[in-house]
């Protein structure tokens, strides 16, 4: 083309008049409106020698024909060229109904993992998917601080490390609940189920604090340890119950949805009532065992001490 002085646009201009045709006026017919088009005729654009005559314009105003500065040839190639960092890719688009986007992604991937590519060939996900990955690396880094500020706010609260730890021992008790939920209903960790772990921190630290602080205030009215247990817990079961008896009500409706949205809702309130009923019922029969393990291992330090 520098050889001829033609420019890439003009050469593209007369392709484009001969194949598409450009609007050379417009017709109005009352509210009508018809664009009239103008466009090499039939058989001036036929055959590969018809396209090689067509008349390219020249920088000093002289015509070529297209064959002197192109090779005319019939292929197959793609009607859109995609490109994104510099590099062509083909995008393949998909929908999904009745399953969550973690599984279906899993299994697109271990089908095409068979696929042998040919060299220079790469095959990258996107979209939905691309954006959960990014929200699960940020959920990664999210469940280790909110675990710190809350040991930090728990120390500040009963003033001593062994107290805090106890509490946060609650934190597996809802976890084992909210795993076994998603296994059974057969939803795939995502991050609405993640969302719902945390969630699940708060309450069972509330309950984790609510038992021990019964516990303290008992020894406190001079109660010997079993028994500050034994009341404590007995007195607290009603609102430790009670807690979790709404919350999973109130989730019901979210955990059986099958509409619009349910994708993200149904993990989510599934792996907050798993939590839930395990969180509580482990809460209120294996944490004040813990606890009395924890205070009798003081106890005999304090008597071997003396």
């Amino acid at each position: 083309m520098a050889a001829f002085n033609v420019l890439p646009a003009d050469a593209q201009a007369v392709l484009e008049m001969a194949f598409g045709g450009k609007t050379a006026s417009i017709l109005y017919d009352g509210e009508r409106k018809f664009n009239i088009r103008l466009r090499y005729a039939p058989e001036y654009r036929k055959t590969e020698k018809d396209i090689a005559q067509l008349m390219v314009p020249c920088g000093d105003g002289t015509l070529i024909p297209l064959k002197s500065i192109a090779t005319i040839e019939k292929d197959n190639g793609a009607a859109f060229i995609y490109r994104d960092n510099i590099k062509r890719y083909i995008g393949i688009k998909f929908s999904i109904r009745d399953r969550d986007l973690g599984s279906t992604i899993a299994e697109a991937q271990q089908k095409v993992s068979k696929i042998k590519l040919p060299e220079g060939y790469s095959i990258g996900w996107t979209g939905q998917f691309e954006n959960q990955q990014r929200a699960t690396h940020r959920l990664a880094q999210v469940v280790p601080i909110s675990l710190i500020v809350i040991f930090f706010l728990l120390f500040i609260l009963f003033g001593n490390i062994k107290d805090s730890l106890l509490v946060l021992a609650n934190v597996p008790f809802a976890l084992i609940g909210g795993i076994i939920a998603l296994h059974v209903t057969g939803m795939n960790f995502g991050i609405s189920a993640g969302v719902g772990m945390i969630a699940l921190f708060g309450i069972c630290i509330q309950n984790g604090v609510i038992l021990i602080s019964e516990f303290h205030q008992n020894k406190k009215e001079g109660l010997p340890n079993d028994q500050s247990i034994y009341k404590g817990v007995k007195s607290r079961t009603r609102p430790v119950v009670m807690t979790a008896l709404m919350a999973s009500i109130g989730l019901l409706p979210a955990a059986l949805s099958t509409g619009i949205g349910s994708e993200s809702q149904k993990p989510l309130a599934i792996v907050i009532i798993g939590g839930l009923i395990s969180a509580t019922i482990l809460t209120l029969l294996v944490f004040p065992i813990i606890y009395d393990i924890f205070n009798r291992k003081e106890k005999v330090q304090q008597t071997i001490a003396e």
